[in-house]
């Protein structure tokens, strides 16, 4: 049996790498990956409390997130393909629709 320390330590893990991804990459696609990513790390956590705590309360929440995460992905994906049409790249950094 793996204690529940070593799946909080990856779940650490994989969130930190995460918010690096999000805070040092430019590509949009890349970002959303990496916030998937993020994601993971807290449904990771959430099983392991709740396998810890013995309750189901952390499952009904994985499957939560879950669901918003895979709605996060459809009107993600679409925004940035619309962008990509207009501007035709996907970097953060030359996208700047607000501006005049």
């Amino acid at each position: 049996m793996v204690p529940s320390s070593y799946y909080l330590i990856l779940s650490a893990v994989l969130f930190t790498i995460g918010v690096i991804g999000v805070l040092v990459r430019r590509n949009a696609i890349v970002i959303l990956m990496c916030i998937e990513m993020m994601l993971n790390a807290v449904n990771l956590t959430f099983i392991t409390f709740s396998r810890y705590l013995n309750s189901l309360d952390g499952q009904v929440f994985v499957f939560l997130v879950m669901t918003v995460a895979a709605a996060e992905v459809a009107v993600g994906l679409a925004i940035v393909v619309s962008i990509f049409r207009l501007k035709e790249t996907t970097d953060v950094d030359e996208i700047n629709l607000m501006k005049w």
